[in-house]
Order: C-alpha cells, then structure tokens, then sequence
C-alpha cells in the first residue's frame, strides 16, 4: 500500500454542509430564539403576528408580487406541494417532469396516487434536464425548478409561456433565496424553511398566483382533501390561512427561528446577496473541479448547475477500474473519512442518485468553509484510491 498523503492543515470552520436541514447561518446561536411565543397559542394574538410577520417578510425580501397569496402549511416542503397537486389537479391533462429524485416523487403521486388522466411523464436522466421545448402548457405542468439531488437546475423560464392554459406547479425548495424565481411564469410556488435559509424542519410555504386561485375556486376535484390539505372555505379560497391562521399547530419556536434567517437575510444585503453568495460557493468549487482529475460536475451543462445542491462525480483511475458496487462503496468511504475528520458533515450522494458527493453551497454557507473543504476532498479521495488499490 503506498504511503498515505499528508492531511490538509486548515478545515472548514462550519463542517456542515448537508443538503437538508441545512446550515445555519453564521453566529447563529440558540440566543436567536430567546423571543420564542413559548407555552403560547399559535392563535393568540401575540402568535399571529409572528405568522403574518414570516409571511409579509417573506414577500418582501423575495419580491413575490401583492396578487399572490403565501401561507405556511405543514409537511415541508413535500406538504406544499402534495396539498398544491391534490387541490389542482385534474381539470386538465398534466406534463410532469423529473430529472431526479424529488420530481420523480411527484410523478408517483401524480400516476400512482392521483391517477389524473392524461399525464405525460417527461424524465432525465441525472446529470440532464427533459426537453423543455415538448413541454404541453396546454396541461398542467408540474416541475422542480432545483434539482436537489442532481445538482441540475432550470436556468430561466423561457420555456414557459405567457399565455399559457394550464398552471406552473414548481417546487423550488433548494431555489428560494438562492436563485431568481419568475414569479409571472409561476403560479404555484413551494418551499421550505429548511433549505436555503437554514431553518428548521416540517414547516412549508404555499404561495398561490392568480390563476392558481381561479383554478381552486372554479374546480371541485373529485377526490378526499384530508383536513391539512384544505384551502377552500365556502368554495372560496380561505385567505386567513395566507394571512398567519395555519390550519393546524406550527412550532413557534421554528417560527421564531424563521424570522431570525429572514433578518439575517435582509442584513446581508437582501435576494440579490443571499444568490451572490450561493453562486460564489459555486464559483469557488467550479474553479477547483476545473483543475482536478479526481472530480466532474453530475450536471453536464454549465449553465444548469445548481449553486445550492452541488453534486459531484468522481473521476480518474482509481474509481474507472470499479464496478458500480466498487464505485459506490468508494463514494462512500470518501464521505465517512471527511465526517471523521470533522471536516464535512453529510456530503454523500442521495441515497438514489449515482455515486459522488453532494455539496450544500446556499447562502448560510461561507465561501471560505468551502474553500478549505476542498484540498480535504482531495486527501480523502488519495486515500480511499490507496485503501481500494490494496
């Protein structure tokens, strides 16, 4: 067995880099939380205007126009979107499209669970986006604007149109706050506070456009809409839900938290620096990839990067003369030496993507953590090459 490299001597301050819940922000500290409405009702006074606080700043710090209707709902992000699927759906055939994990999700609820006709599957591969130019906008069409776990993301909206029939159901969970949303193309838009802003878990957002609310109003699905998933009161949209009456008990502790990362957010500068930020991290590891024979991109075109979900391949001989199990089992072994190190925390692949690395780089994550990450990506890789060669 050859001589194993020397460590790197610097590690990122923050090791934390998982793709959901992801890091906090910096200096963060359990003191943020210290104006938490605890042991009080979501419903009191008090309460409500911390909701209706989390939902008007998160209006203005996205630009999400004043037709619009945001509300905070449970589940995460996947409540989001499976109440936005089973309250629409149906009036009209549906293009569905996957190029990873979580959008496939959202095939299975509409084939398998919804069973709304016709539907047409359009699926990528990892690494690869549909084509977008087949897309039908004369059925409803449900997408992801990140892929989370293909690192595989839309770089704008042209391929919606205007005057489209149908509705633009988009999970952007991992590109609220990281990359530009077209709110006019958009009529649903769904995400989480766990991703870019480094919230916590269970709590989802729910913004309704115009159209988005015609089509609630105008349609009764034929179908049971359990009691989290009902937005309609007397066949009208229910706007207290949009206006800080959540349908069931949100933690208000999370909620507190929440309005912390929406502060920390407008310090930092607003939108435009929260994506700058995103899109340095990225910046700093294409750099690095650029000149390494031991990683590539997962996403084959560059202007479809994703700058929050990093996803790496790895390259080079070590990993070429492995079957796919060799290869996985070295992906992995990659993975457990950095957490070992206490250099990075949860940088695997998803569980159902290829093998390689996924590397959060949203905004609560320093340029600078990332830029000591990756010389310690390279000692694992050495040495996991050594290990596998012996």
């Amino acid at each position: 067995m050859s001589p194993l490299p020397n460590k790197p001597e610097n590690k990122p301050q923050i090791p934390s880099f998982s793709s959901g819940p992801c890091p906090k922000r910096p200096e963060w500290s359990l003191q943020a939380l210290e104006g938490a409405l605890l042991g009080r009702s979501h419903r009191s006074k008090p309460g409500k205007a911390k909701l209706k606080a989390a939902i008007e700043e998160t209006r203005a710090l996205l630009g999400v126009p004043a037709d619009h209707h945001i509300g905070i709902v449970a589940g995460s992000d996947t409540g989001a979107v499976e109440m936005a699927l089973w309250n629409l759906l149906g009036a009209r055939g549906v293009d569905v499209l996957a190029w990873e994990s979580f959008g496939r999700d959202w095939v299975t609820d509409v084939v398998e669970e919804l069973r709304v006709e016709p539907v047409r599957q359009m699926l990528a591969e990892y690494g690869e986006l549909p084509n977008l130019a087949e897309v039908d906008f004369s059925n409803d069409v449900v997408f992801v604007w990140n892929g989370t776990t293909s690192g595989v993301k839309l770089a704008h909206a042209d391929w919606i149109p205007d005057d489209r029939d149908g509705l633009a159901i988009c999970d952007a969970t991992s590109a609220a706050f990281a990359m530009p949303l077209p709110w006019a193309k958009l009529d649903v838009v769904t995400f989480s506070w766990q991703k870019v802003l480094g919230g916590e878990g269970a709590h989802g957002m729910l913004i309704l456009g115009p159209r988005a609310v015609e089509r609630l109003e105008s349609f009764a699905p034929a179908r049971p809409l359990p009691k989290l998933f009902r937005l309609k009161k007397k066949g009208k949209l229910d706007t207290a839900i949009f206006a800080g009456a959540t349908i069931n008990t949100p933690s208000l502790l999370c909620v507190e938290d929440y309005l912390d990362a929406l502060a920390w957010a407008r310090k930092v500068g607003g939108l435009e620096a929260m994506i700058a930020r995103s899109e340095a991290n990225l910046a700093a590891i294409s750099a690095w990839v650029g000149n390494s024979e031991r990683v590539a991109f997962l996403a084959r075109n560059e202007a479809n990067r994703s700058n929050t979900s990093i996803c790496l391949r790895f390259t080079g001989d070590a990993v070429a003369r492995l079957d796919d199990d060799g290869q996985a089992a070295f992906a992995t072994r990659v993975a457990q030496l950095l957490e070992e190190e206490d250099v990075a925390y949860d940088i695997g692949a998803y569980r159902s993507a290829p093998p390689g690395l996924r590397i959060w780089g949203g905004a609560t994550v320093e340029r600078k953590d990332i830029e000591a990450l990756l010389p310690w990506i390279d000692w694992a890789y050495d040495v996991a090459a050594a290990e596998s060669a012996s």
